[in-house]
């Protein structure tokens, strides 16, 4: 992608990671508030521009960039890894940067993000998510504290096994012999509702097959089922290690496609994978 001018008021950039969609924007420009109805409105793939969330460019002065998270039914995330990534690349594409390496601030941390390139174009983009926790706070759960891991959730059609752990915003890893979309929308909706969960929680299928490899399904909060999402391959991954069924390095595959994460001895989490442009556009209404 040639580089771009910066986005002017009322335009936007659509961009997906392995089929997760994202609109960017830079929000001291875009002219038009952000509240629930209206996200919802932009997100809607039949009324408004359509997608799975939207980024949104704000000013930071703990970083180089910071970001915000808006999930499609209007809520906002703490941390998308997909969403980083295509934030990054947004970022080099429009010009608001010449840089390879810099650092963005999301709502749960400040994250540093690294692009590989070929001459103006980003081939792929890697992100130091940092320290994965284990501990019920940091997923924002309910009883005392303590590690979640291999806990036992009483659903509505059936008992689970699951681990929790944050990497930046709380996920809720069960792992099958056997992935199923069917499950996914059985298990997912009710997991991510759990009142055992205070705001909700992501929720990843996942099934282990190698010691690099795992295969998961992903039921994101507050938007369902989506094709693939950063944060849960790497949330996925780490419970996997922590339990002892992958090694540090993991290929993760999702119906989108494959991401590499690298889980490192402290859990410090690094993510890489690519980003596709898609199309820019103006708002008329």
């Amino acid at each position: 992608m040639k580089r771009e001018r910066r986005l002017l008021p009322r335009e936007f950039a659509v961009y997906h990671a392995l089929g997760n969609d994202y609109i960017a924007i830079d929000m001291p420009r875009f002219g038009q508030r952000l509240t629930r109805a209206n996200v919802r409105k932009l997100c809607d793939r039949h009324t408004g521009v359509g997608g799975d969330g939207i980024l949104a460019r704000v000013p930071s002065r703990r970083a180089d960039f910071g970001l915000r998270i808006f999930n499609p039914d209007g809520s906002e995330a703490e941390m998308s890894g997909n969403g980083v990534r295509i934030f990054a690349r947004f970022l080099r594409d429009f010009g608001y940067t010449r840089r390879s390496e810099f650092s963005i601030e999301t709502p749960a941390r400040v994250v540093r993000v690294k692009l590989s390139l070929r001459g103006d174009v980003v081939l792929k983009v890697r992100v130091d998510l940092g320290i994965a926790s284990f501990h019920s706070g940091d997923v924002g759960a309910t009883g005392p504290g303590r590690e979640m891991l291999r806990e036992l959730l009483e659903l509505d059609t059936r008992k689970v096994e699951v681990t929790c752990v944050s990497v930046g915003n709380p996920h809720c890893v069960i792992f099958l012999d056997e992935l199923r979309e069917i499950d996914l929308h059985e298990i997912g909706p009710q997991v991510e509702n759990h009142p055992r969960f205070r705001e909700r929680i992501n929720v990843q299928l996942a099934r282990p097959r190698a010691r690099n490899k795992l295969d998961i399904l992903v039921w994101e909060r507050g938007a369902g089922a989506t094709l693939a999402s950063g944060s849960s391959a790497c949330a996925a991954a780490a419970a996997a290690h922590r339990l002892g069924l992958v090694d540090e390095q993991v290929q993760v595959t999702m119906p989108g496609g494959r991401l590499s994460v690298h889980v490192h001895p402290d859990y410090r989490i690094d993510l890489l994978g690519s980003c596709t442009p898609i199309f820019r556009g103006r708002l008329l209404g």
